[in-house]
């Protein structure tokens, strides 16, 4: 069969070059500003109070040389991350994850190479036994979509070893290591045990305001500067829009020792809920969005100290 059913893939050469993350950079600057920025929010964070929204910054054709109904394939460039590379290609994370056996403990690496699908979803190497039917309910999946997407004949038998790509699939399998946190009481807003070590500091810049608000501190930068993950988890809340109840653009990730962190005021989301991210890894950009007097990170630890 022809289209995304074959066995070869089509190459695609991208000629966009990302800066590397600047993982070494967390260095305290000096503040000259007498009144520097602040902020933070007047809402309480829970599991699904807020939507996801995330705004996708749009590729050229001449950026991805690979046609819409193809798999691509991609050789990791220098600063690529696994969100930058899904953006290039206009596909969730996970679709990447999924597509490359990519957990939420692996680096991907320069050189590496890394299939893309066309589309959000799963892509399955047919096994002796599957159906059309089975590998739908398998990847949460629609059995019309499947047949449209792939050229199947309702009825056909599929070959062992051909690849299906599954529109909107998923993998609802969740790295073992990590617990997702779906009762509200078990969130401490306000303080808690103290973890050393385990919370990385998400941003340069200096403490422009200590703890108020939900266990939150104010860290002063320009906009732009990366936002890293202070520990590994899985993204809660992305939301790239909206004023959010005065946090503005921000990100909740909920972490294996049942605690969560907030990363506020941000003026670009690099993630997406159900991604699992690593620490130290880019998840945003600073911003002066929502109530917020200046360009700044308002990052809070919910049920444990915050450190910073």
């Amino acid at each position: 069969m022809g289209g995304v059913l074959g066995t070869d893939v089509s190459a695609a050469e991208l000629s966009r070059t990302y800066p590397q993350t600047e993982v070494n950079l967390l260095i305290a600057a000096l503040h000259p500003d007498p009144n520097p920025a602040k902020g933070g929010g007047d809402i309480n964070i829970e599991d699904d109070t807020l939507l996801a929204s995330l705004s996708i910054d749009a590729v050229s054709a001449t950026e991805v040389e690979a046609s819409s109904n193809q798999i691509a394939r991609y050789v990791v460039r220098s600063g690529d991350t696994l969100s930058s590379i899904a953006r290039m290609f206009g596909v969730s994370v996970n679709t990447v994850r999924w597509s490359n056996d990519v957990n939420s403990s692996s680096i991907i690496r320069v050189g590496q190479e890394l299939l893309i699908l066309p589309i959000d979803g799963v892509r399955h190497t047919v096994k002796n036994g599957d159906t059309i039917a089975s590998i739908a309910k398998k990847f949460k999946g629609d059995v019309k979509e499947i047949q449209n997407f792939n050229d199947l004949k309702v009825g056909e038998v599929l070959v062992v070893g051909e690849v299906v790509v599954i529109p909107d699939g998923v993998i609802v399998t969740s790295p073992a290591n990590l617990t997702r946190i779906t009762g509200k009481n078990r969130i401490t807003k306000h303080g808690g045990p103290s973890i050393d070590g385990y919370y990385l500091r998400p941003v340069s810049g200096p403490k422009t305001q200590s703890s108020h608000g939900n266990n939150g501190v104010d860290m002063g930068s320009p906009t732009g500067t990366s936002v890293l993950a202070s520990a590994g988890g899985e993204v809660l809340i992305a939301r790239g829009l909206g004023w959010n109840g005065g946090y503005g653009q921000m990100i909740v990730i909920a972490h294996p020792n049942d605690t969560q962190t907030l990363y506020a005021h941000l003026s670009q989301v690099d993630v997406v809920p159900g991604e699992f991210v690593i620490k130290g890894e880019r998840i945003g950009a600073v911003g002066n969005t929502g109530r917020s007097t200046g360009p700044h990170l308002h990052f809070e630890v919910r049920g444990a100290q915050n450190p910073f």
